[in-house]
């Protein structure tokens, strides 16, 4: 999809701060009110944007413990991989999760409280998931780059 460069300043300024009212990225972009909602709308319909939400402070709600879990499927039947996505899905824990290429079939990022969380969390949610050959677990030491904007 080819963007002009106002709809790109847009993204980016959404990016930023989606509470921004429609005044105030008129202002920024030098466009009317009425231009700015109607690419706003645009894009939404377009499903450029797919939705807004808000982002919480992992240390503030106390899940700061982010692990990075690799995961081996006993088998890459098809009825196993949907399954295991399935019940993925429904872990609250599991934040991201990422079907990969190389040792590993998937790689989960994770969000505890602490260890004794995490091993909980291993042992009654995670190893009770039926096709799970193996798993290797990393644990973040501090965080050097977290961001959801996509530059365009």
């Amino acid at each position: 999809m080819n963007f002009d460069e106002t709809d790109k300043k847009l993204l980016l300024l959404l990016q930023e701060d989606c509470k921004q009212t429609t005044k105030e990225l008129s202002y920024k972009l030098g466009l009317s009110v009425t231009a700015v909602y109607e690419r706003v709308r645009k894009l939404e319909n377009l499903g450029v944007i797919s939705k807004y939400v808000a982002l919480l402070d992992r240390n503030k709600v106390n899940r700061d413990f982010i692990v990075l879990c690799h995961i081996k499927l006993t088998q890459h039947k098809k009825e196993f991989v949907m399954q295991f996505e399935k019940e993925i899905m429904n872990l609250n824990e599991v934040t991201e999760c990422f079907h990969v290429s190389g040792d590993y079939d998937y790689i989960l990022k994770i969000g505890v409280r602490d260890m004794q969380d995490y091993r909980n969390f291993m042992l009654t949610k995670l190893t009770a998931l039926q096709h799970i050959a193996s798993t290797h677990s990393s644990f973040m030491i501090s965080e050097v780059k977290n961001t959801t904007a996509i530059e365009l």
